[in-house]
Protein backbone atom coordinates (compact mmCIF):
# COMPACT_ATOMS: atom_id res chain seq x y z
CA UNK A 1 0.00 0.00 0.00
CA UNK A 2 1.21 3.57 -0.86
CA UNK A 3 1.01 6.66 -0.03
CA UNK A 4 -1.93 7.89 -2.46
CA UNK A 5 -3.44 5.27 -1.38
CA UNK A 6 -3.57 6.79 1.86
CA UNK A 7 -4.47 9.97 0.73
CA UNK A 8 -7.47 8.36 -0.96
CA UNK A 9 -8.40 6.51 1.78
CA UNK A 10 -8.51 9.57 4.17
CA UNK A 11 -10.59 11.36 1.87
CA UNK A 12 -14.26 9.45 3.41
CA UNK A 13 -12.40 7.64 6.56
CA UNK A 14 -10.78 9.89 9.76
CA UNK A 15 -12.19 7.52 12.40
CA UNK A 16 -8.93 6.48 13.73
CA UNK A 17 -7.05 4.56 16.75
CA UNK A 18 -3.54 5.16 18.05
CA UNK A 19 -1.47 2.45 19.89
CA UNK A 20 1.13 4.17 22.11
CA UNK A 21 3.66 2.42 24.59
CA UNK A 22 3.85 3.38 28.26
CA UNK A 23 6.43 3.91 30.22
CA UNK A 24 5.73 0.11 31.49
CA UNK A 25 5.96 -1.34 27.46
CA UNK A 26 2.28 -1.90 27.59
CA UNK A 27 -0.22 -0.23 24.71
CA UNK A 28 -1.99 2.41 25.36
CA UNK A 29 -4.78 2.77 22.66
CA UNK A 30 -6.57 6.48 22.15
CA UNK A 31 -9.27 7.25 19.76
CA UNK A 32 -8.44 10.15 17.64
CA UNK A 33 -9.70 12.03 14.21
CA UNK A 34 -7.08 11.82 12.06
CA UNK A 35 -6.26 13.43 8.60
CA UNK A 36 -3.93 13.12 5.47
CA UNK A 37 -1.19 15.77 5.97
CA UNK A 38 1.71 15.50 3.10
CA UNK A 39 1.80 11.78 2.93
CA UNK A 40 1.74 11.20 6.72
CA UNK A 41 -1.08 11.63 9.14
CA UNK A 42 -1.75 13.83 11.72
CA UNK A 43 -3.93 15.06 14.57
CA UNK A 44 -3.99 16.68 17.82
CA UNK A 45 -4.34 16.45 21.05
CA UNK A 46 -3.46 17.97 24.40
CA UNK A 47 -0.22 18.52 26.48
CA UNK A 48 -1.75 16.44 29.90
CA UNK A 49 -2.77 13.26 27.52
CA UNK A 50 -1.15 9.87 28.20
CA UNK A 51 -0.65 10.24 23.89
CA UNK A 52 1.56 12.77 24.28
CA UNK A 53 4.00 12.22 27.20
CA UNK A 54 4.05 8.01 25.33
CA UNK A 55 4.89 9.93 21.99
CA UNK A 56 6.89 12.69 23.76
CA UNK A 57 9.18 9.13 25.55
CA UNK A 58 9.07 6.87 22.62
CA UNK A 59 7.33 8.34 18.79
CA UNK A 60 6.44 4.70 17.68
CA UNK A 61 3.32 4.41 17.24
CA UNK A 62 0.64 2.80 15.54
CA UNK A 63 -2.54 4.09 13.70
CA UNK A 64 -5.57 2.28 12.56
CA UNK A 65 -7.67 4.75 10.45
CA UNK A 66 -11.26 3.21 9.58
CA UNK A 67 -14.70 3.95 9.21
CA UNK A 68 -17.97 3.20 11.69
CA UNK A 69 -18.04 -0.54 10.35
CA UNK A 70 -14.35 -0.60 10.98
CA UNK A 71 -13.76 -2.03 7.45
CA UNK A 72 -12.18 -1.05 5.60
CA UNK A 73 -9.34 0.07 7.39
CA UNK A 74 -5.68 1.13 6.98
CA UNK A 75 -3.09 0.64 9.38
CA UNK A 76 0.29 2.85 9.67
CA UNK A 77 3.39 1.75 11.50
CA UNK A 78 6.07 4.70 12.16
CA UNK A 79 7.41 7.49 14.23
CA UNK A 80 5.45 10.47 15.38
CA UNK A 81 6.84 13.91 15.54
CA UNK A 82 5.33 16.63 18.07
CA UNK A 83 4.74 19.94 17.09
CA UNK A 84 4.31 22.32 20.45
CA UNK A 85 4.97 25.15 21.72
CA UNK A 86 8.76 24.00 23.48
CA UNK A 87 9.63 23.02 20.05
CA UNK A 88 7.90 25.12 17.46
CA UNK A 89 8.07 29.01 16.93
CA UNK A 90 4.36 30.53 17.74
CA UNK A 91 3.60 31.10 14.28
CA UNK A 92 4.67 28.23 12.79
CA UNK A 93 2.84 26.36 15.70
CA UNK A 94 -0.41 28.06 14.32
CA UNK A 95 -0.16 27.58 10.92
CA UNK A 96 0.37 23.79 11.30
CA UNK A 97 -2.71 23.18 13.86
CA UNK A 98 -4.65 25.21 11.55
CA UNK A 99 -3.48 22.54 8.49
CA UNK A 100 -4.60 19.57 10.97
CA UNK A 101 -7.75 21.13 11.49
CA UNK A 102 -8.54 20.79 7.83
CA UNK A 103 -6.86 18.01 7.37
CA UNK A 104 -9.19 16.07 9.95
CA UNK A 105 -12.18 18.31 9.60
CA UNK A 106 -12.19 18.71 5.42
CA UNK A 107 -13.27 21.95 5.80
CA UNK A 108 -12.07 25.31 6.65
CA UNK A 109 -12.81 26.91 10.50
CA UNK A 110 -15.46 29.30 10.64
CA UNK A 111 -13.08 31.49 13.13
CA UNK A 112 -9.45 31.33 12.58
CA UNK A 113 -8.88 33.69 15.39
CA UNK A 114 -11.13 31.72 17.62
CA UNK A 115 -9.93 28.58 16.74
CA UNK A 116 -5.78 29.87 17.24
CA UNK A 117 -7.08 31.14 21.15
CA UNK A 118 -8.68 27.73 21.89
CA UNK A 119 -5.50 25.85 21.06
CA UNK A 120 -3.76 27.95 23.14
CA UNK A 121 -5.68 27.53 25.78
CA UNK A 122 -6.55 24.13 25.66
CA UNK A 123 -2.71 23.49 25.12
CA UNK A 124 -2.93 21.92 22.27
CA UNK A 125 0.34 20.20 20.41
CA UNK A 126 0.15 18.62 16.57
CA UNK A 127 1.28 15.02 16.24
CA UNK A 128 2.14 14.06 12.51
CA UNK A 129 3.04 10.48 12.10
CA UNK A 130 5.60 9.42 9.26
CA UNK A 131 5.20 6.08 7.88
CA UNK A 132 7.31 3.32 7.65
CA UNK A 133 4.83 0.59 6.99
CA UNK A 134 0.94 1.11 5.36
CA UNK A 135 -1.20 -2.17 5.29
CA UNK A 136 -5.25 -2.86 5.84
CA UNK A 137 -8.08 -3.75 3.75
CA UNK A 138 -8.64 -0.67 1.67
CA UNK A 139 -8.19 -1.07 -1.83
CA UNK A 140 -4.50 0.17 -2.94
Amino acid sequence: MNEQALKNFFTSNNDAVLSTFRKNGAAQLSIVTAGYYKGKACFTTTLNRAKFHNIKRNPKCSLLISNSNWSPYIVIEGTAKIYFTDNTEENALKHILRDVYRAAAKKEHPNWIEYDQAMKDDMRAAIIIVPEKIYGTAPS
